[in-house]
């Protein structure tokens, strides 16, 4: 099984480029994501705490990518690891790793971002649940009637 899954935030703008594949062309869209680490090894300030990994998507995925993620977007990705190699200009053969991405989520609120646009309007005038310290959400007064059990 192939199967990776990813939270973190896109590092600069995707670069989408558009191939053409017989009468239809079809999006590329490539972008790195931070992924923080839960602990690090080494105790020192300028210890690296972030993996970035590079990223692909195609076609309709690619296409999402383009209209709604941009710089520090924070995502929620699955997909799953690719490997390739081609020879570059100089003769090197250079060995490449890449996520296919084949779900894309927003993993918060446009609200949340801090003003990053996730592509979703407002107009929620409902406060946001909050967490409290024991790591659970607090639900806010008022909605035990719309909660769907009791």
């Amino acid at each position: 099984m192939n199967k990776v899954i990813l939270m973190g935030r896109l590092t600069r703008d995707p670069d989408v480029r558009y191939t053409q594949t017989g009468e239809t062309n079809m999006a590329i869209a490539r972008f790195t994501v931070a992924v923080d680490r839960r602990f690090s090894r080494n105790n020192s300030a300028d210890a690296q705490t972030a993996d970035f990994i590079g990223c692909v998507a195609f076609g309709r995925q690619g296409e999402f990518v383009e209209k709604y993620l941009h710089k520090g977007t924070k995502i929620c990705l699955t997909g799953r690891i690719q490997t390739g190699s081609y020879t570059n200009k100089d003769g090197v053969k250079v060995y490449t790793t890449d996520i296919v991405a084949e779900d894309i989520e927003f993993a918060e609120s446009k609200n949340s971002a801090g003003g990053n646009d996730g592509g979703f309007s407002g107009g929620n005038t409902r406060p946001e649940p909050v967490a409290a310290g024991d790591g659970f959400m607090n639900i806010p007064d008022g909605i035990d009637e719309e909660l769907p059990f009791s």
